[in-house]
């Protein structure tokens, strides 16, 4: 695995909306955006989208704006339960676990 695989990635985002959730911390967007996780911005709007389509986190609107350039909006983002089932028992989400816990990089903004 590296630090941008997918599921890496998915985890870091849903790790930390999980624990926001579970601290009753307001997400800050900053901590899982594409700078802070070390992606480019079209990966991260792909990553995103098919986490909120599986049905895994909810708040998340992507469009277009003129000129095809994509435009996201986080509003009240949040995991989901299915996405705390995701995060827990997927696993692919357990190996990408153990990687970043050998990193130190487990989720981003939030002590160990």
């Amino acid at each position: 695995m590296a630090k941008n695989d997918y599921f890496v990635v998915a985890y870091r985002i849903l790790a930390y909306l999980y624990a926001c959730l579970k601290s009753d911390v307001t997400v800050d967007t900053e901590e899982i955006s594409p700078e802070r996780l070390n992606i480019n911005l079209r990966y991260w709007l792909y990553i995103l989208e098919h986490l909120q389509n599986d049905g895994y986190i909810e708040g998340v609107y992507i469009g277009k704006l003129l000129g095809g350039m994509p435009s996201v909006k986080l509003d009240n983002i949040a995991i989901t339960p299915s996405g705390i089932e995701f995060l827990q028992n997927n696993s692919t989400m357990a190996k990408a676990k153990n990687f970043l816990k050998t990193l130190k990089e487990i989720i981003p903004g939030l002590p160990d």
